[in-house]
């Protein structure tokens, strides 16, 4: 007997599936910025420089490598309607490479929106938008499998005072060059944006 879906279950999925994408856009233009420092926690934060992470071939690389200068981190997917976004990436690193690395961490996280292997998702950087920009191994960056770098990220007894998880592909995390956490801008915005410019300061 073939099995036969509920269709309240089948309503629901698709409700579901379209409360994301309505949240997703709603959210898409979000800026948070780190608040003042009477109100910043004062609890010891974990460093961000602390973490290892690995590139899409296996290799590891310690983030203190990059301290000294402006970190953007992006959780990016290939078949996301904001993909187009990593020429301006792209663009933007090589424009400013000496001052600023962006670190990219692929997620399936958003509607299955980067099911791709590493080997899959490195061949579709490069062909596509010619990324030079460090790219690193699929990971979660919400949920109870977050790994660490996000929980650093979304954790203020960690970074000191943001909670904020991304609510889409190409979420963006703005680390200055002491590895403290000052902003977050969700998936809409893009280098020439007001907000990103003013908070980049270069």
């Amino acid at each position: 007997m073939p099995f036969i879906m509920d269709k309240s279950l089948v309503i629901f999925a698709a409700l579901s599936g379209v409360a994301a994408l309505f949240l997703a856009c709603f959210n898409s233009g979000k800026v948070t910025q780190r608040p003042a420092p009477a109100r910043v926690s004062q609890a010891s934060p974990v460093s961000f420089f602390q973490f290892t992470v690995h590139t899409l071939d296996g290799q590891p690389v310690s983030l203190e490598q990059y301290r000294g200068k402006k970190i953007i981190v992006l959780n990016v997917a290939s078949k996301c309607g904001y993909t187009p976004q990593y020429a301006d990436w792209e663009k933007y690193y090589a424009a400013h490479r000496d001052k600023v690395v962006i670190l990219g961490f692929p997620c399936n996280d958003f509607l299955g929106q980067e099911p791709g292997s590493a080997e899959e998702i490195a061949e579709f950087c490069q062909k596509n938008y010619g990324v030079t920009f460090p790219m690193f191994e699929k990971i979660h960056v919400k949920g109870d499998e977050k790994a660490p770098v996000y929980r650093w990220l979304t954790d203020p007894a960690q970074n000191g005072w943001n909670t904020q998880e991304p609510t889409w592909n190409f979420c963006k995390y703005l680390i200055n060059e002491n590895g403290e956490l000052t902003h977050f801008f969700a998936s809409k915005v893009k280098p020439d944006s007001p907000d990103f410019i003013e908070a980049m300061g270069i």
